[in-house]
């Protein structure tokens, strides 16, 4: 039986699954947690902490640290840029 998928990128197979969006938006989402918590250990600023300056919940903060959890708004993502003293940049590439 031969292999339909040898010579195309994983990209492309992940589209010809119907899969492509999803991941992306899961990578995004890890990327995004990762930056948030660097940033968290670089200021010394706890979960606990951050929520309260995002006037949050701890359970809402985790579940935007949360990687696999891409339900995520911009607002807040301008939150916790706000609450770490960074910008929030979005573009589409």
């Amino acid at each position: 039986m031969k292999n339909i998928h040898v010579g195309t990128d994983f990209d492309e197979f992940l589209h010809e699954e119907g899969n492509l969006a999803e991941t992306e938006a899961v990578a995004v989402k890890r990327v995004i947690a990762y930056q948030i918590e660097e940033s968290m250990q670089e200021h010394h600023i706890s979960k606990s902490a951050l929520a309260r300056m995002m006037r949050t919940s701890r359970s809402s903060l985790d579940r935007l640290l949360d990687p696999e959890n891409t339900s995520v708004t911009l607002l807040t993502l301008e939150s916790v840029a706000q609450a770490l003293g960074r910008q929030l940049t979005v573009r589409l590439g």
